[in-house]
């Protein structure tokens, strides 16, 4: 059964518009290092001459360049037409390069205050065992808990990383996403500046969680940040990453490369909770290989944002390598998630759970674009993809697009979709229980999300349940 008409017509016409209080708060634009607007080949080796780079990764950033502009734009997907490359700014950092602190009280005051009022500082000491802030282009704070790096665990940025671990980014950074995968991968290996670089070295299981936080401060200033992430033999990690925007009336740009590796027996998960402003284009490709009984796990959480297109993938290489991935998209007024995962198994007894949830408002639109491979000899292979869909008021839209590509017979494959709006009986139920209107379809909705909110921090479920609540207030009654 589903709502009433009234209730329908209220919860299309009164629901409020998310706040973005706590986010959307700017500082003056004061860098010491800044290109000019617009991408060109000479900003590239701009950019890789502020960072004083070795010509490996300097010829990598330039062939990328060449690739991104004959390139063409996605021709499936959202519409992109409206992003001008020549009105963002590449790169832009309050310090010079090599500057990242390790003691909060060395950062300028105002980029401090920034991160305090989102929470870093209290993160760091409550609940992290290393923590990561990037600021536009730069990353500002960087610390690793000593008993961490006693172990060997490397928690660094990325640009630090090319620095001081050489032989292992070389090994690793372009091999599971290289320049050429697509037309923003490109964009990303060109410019990109900061993200975080993670070693675990083999048989260590770092019990504390690491953080990174990514804003974006100025207006039309593009952030491309760079992930990369190493679980040797054995090890065990859980990282996790938050993202903000202020609000402005022109739009941004944000277009990171996540590479995940996760060599035989490790374990890794990787969190990602983005609350991006309404102007941000979030363009990004996050791709991890597990070899021999490897587990890599995505939670990923997208919220916000003018256009998200992002589809956690998981290359399955070695026998009994396994797959999780948790996605969950919340779009609202004048937004479209299109978000999913990938499940590509490579080798035999490898297995793959996807589990998708989005909630489209207000004339928000969700989409769910998923691939599940099975190659040819990748016997024994199960895999199960589901995707759930709630549209609280009629104005909201879901599409899925699932495509299952299996070459192998051997193999056990389910697939399940639903699209639901939620029930008069529901809402009677709890309100004889005692809740009002607005808050019962809250609780449904929060319900409707638990299989997410429950593989959260503390901290990050209390935010995700002040949010919705946020975006509902006003809905009914």
């Amino acid at each position: 059964m589903e709502l009433p008409e009234t209730v329908m017509a209220q919860t299309a016409q009164d629901i409020t518009p998310l706040d973005y209080t706590r986010y959307d708060f700017k500082n003056p634009e004061t860098y010491r290092l800044r290109t000019a607007k617009g991408l060109s080949r000479e900003i590239v080796e701009q950019i890789s001459d502020f960072k004083k780079e070795p010509d490996w990764m300097r010829e990598y950033r330039l062939r990328a360049y060449a690739h991104f502009v004959e390139r063409a734009m996605p021709d499936w997907g959202p519409d992109l037409s409206d992003i001008d490359f020549d009105a963002y700014t590449y790169y832009a950092n309050p310090l010079l390069e090599g500057e990242t602190k390790r003691s909060w009280d060395d950062l300028p005051a105002d980029i401090k205050n920034t991160f305090e009022k989102l929470g870093i500082p209290k993160a760091e000491r409550e609940y992290f065992g290393g923590v990561g802030a990037q600021y536009d282009s730069g990353t500002m704070y960087h610390k690793l808990r000593e008993d961490l790096v006693a172990q060997g665990i490397i928690f660094c940025d990325t640009d630090t990383a090319v620095r001081e671990h050489p032989d292992i980014v070389r090994k690793y950074f372009g091999k599971v996403v290289p320049y050429n995968d697509n037309k923003f991968a490109a964009l990303n290996s060109a410019v990109w500046s900061g993200g975080s670089f993670v070693y675990i070295p083999p048989g260590i299981e770092c019990k504390i969680p690491l953080q990174a936080y990514f804003r974006i401060n100025a207006k039309n200033v593009g952030q491309f940040e760079r992930t990369l992430i190493i679980g040797d033999k054995g090890s065990k990690v859980h990282y996790l990453e938050g993202c903000t925007a202020p609000i402005y009336s022109t739009d941004s740009l944000h277009a990171a490369v996540v590479e995940v590796v996760a060599e035989p027996y490790a374990k890794l998960r990787y969190t990602t909770i983005q609350n991006w402003s309404k102007n941000v284009y979030n363009l990004v490709t996050k791709r991890a290989v597990a070899y021999e009984n490897a587990l890599v796990e995505w939670v990923d959480g997208n919220m916000g944002s003018k256009i998200t297109m992002k589809y956690p993938s998981v290359y399955l290489r070695g026998r009994g390598a396994r797959a999780d991935i948790l996605s969950v998209a919340f779009a609202s007024e004048g937004q479209i998630i299109d978000s999913g995962a990938k499940a590509v198994h490579s080798a035999p007894d490898t297995s793959s759970k996807i589990i998708a949830k989005s909630i489209a408002i207000r004339g928000g639109q969700t989409s769910y674009r998923g691939l599940l491979h099975v190659a040819p000899g990748a016997t024994g292979v199960k895999a199960a993809v589901r995707c759930d869909a709630l549209l609280p008021d009629e104005l909201g839209r879901s599409d899925t697009y699932p495509y299952n590509e299996i070459h192998e017979e051997d193999a056990t494959i389910t697939h399940e979709a639903v699209v639901g709006k939620i029930g008069e009986e529901q809402i009677f139920y709890l309100m004889s229980r005692g809740l009002n209107e607005s808050d019962a379809i809250h609780l449904i909705l929060m319900g409707f999300l638990a299989e997410f909110a429950k593989e959260l921090p503390v901290d990050y479920a209390l935010e995700l349940n002040r949010l919705i609540q946020l975006e509902m207030t006003g809905a009914v009654g």
